[in-house]
């Protein structure tokens, strides 16, 4: 069974909706986690996606979070948010979904973005994080493929970066963050690492400002860490680094995970 699974941080699905559903007819994912929505639930455009196929398990209130998932191969087992999941300032932001489609189980989620390193939403991120590795401790070791996908705001590597340098003692780079994703390799989770599809790295984020996209500076922070069932069954991987193009473009661009089940 050939599966195609996708993560993109579509940074306002209320303001990309042409966008996405150009995308979606043109590429063609089975499975998609959105990040970023900005939109609450029942504002969410269920049916123009319904018309292409795709149901949806959505967690929004229509702030600056809201997270999704996609699917033509069915939808089950949701569940909204992480068990014991932090709080930031009274408030549970909808930062995680789940859903199993078909033979896979997805969480889309949207990690905080932690802001400063001394910044109080810096240490909810790594409090998040743990409540992350928690949750996932389960599927991870199963035997059904698992994958958590979306935009981690962590950038795994110095490689990850276009210039290491310039985030020194900021947040995204900080051996905290990137020790959160070792605890999810520890988990038995592997990041999938996907191909460029123009210059040698493979970033998924570009700021608006300073030209960073034509530039190609760039940072690698949309990931996809699956288990030992999910990465065996890894055909291709990829940044569709088009569909960050044009005007009105979201800053991130799609990963694309094509199985093969």
């Amino acid at each position: 069974m050939a599966l195609r699974i996708a993560t993109w941080n579509i940074n306002s699905i209320t303001a990309r909706l042409p966008k996405l559903l150009g995308w979606l007819e043109a590429s063609r994912p089975d499975v998609l986690c959105l990040q970023e929505l900005k939109c609450a639930e029942d504002a969410f455009p269920y049916e123009p996606l319904r018309e292409l196929g795709y149901e949806a398990a959505v967690h929004g209130t229509g702030r600056w979070n809201g997270v999704a998932v996609l699917s033509k191969v069915g939808l089950a087992e949701v569940a909204h948010g992480l068990p014991g999941e932090p709080e930031y300032e009274g408030v549970l932001e909808p930062r995680a979904v789940a859903a199993t489609c078909g033979p896979v189980r997805v969480w889309s989620v949207y990690v905080p973005n932690g802001r400063e390193v001394e910044h109080a939403h810096y240490a909810y991120k790594l409090r998040w994080l743990g409540a992350l590795k928690a949750a996932v401790t389960e599927d991870a070791a199963g035997e059904r493929p698992f994958a958590v996908l979306g935009d981690y705001n962590i950038v795994p590597t110095d490689d990850d970066v276009w210039d290491p340098a310039l985030f020194v003692g900021q947040t995204h780079v900080t051996p905290a963050e990137r020790a959160a994703l070792e605890a999810l390799r520890e988990e038995g989770l592997s990041d999938v690492m996907p191909r460029p599809l123009k210059y040698d790295r493979p970033y998924t984020y570009w700021d608006y400002r300073q030209l960073a996209f034509p530039k190609n500076n760039g940072l690698r922070i949309d990931l996809v860490y699956g288990n030992e069932p999910f990465t065996k069954a890894v055909g291709d991987s990829y940044v569709d680094r088009e569909a960050r193009k044009g005007k009105g473009a979201s800053d991130h661009a799609p990963v694309v995970v094509d199985l093969t089940l």
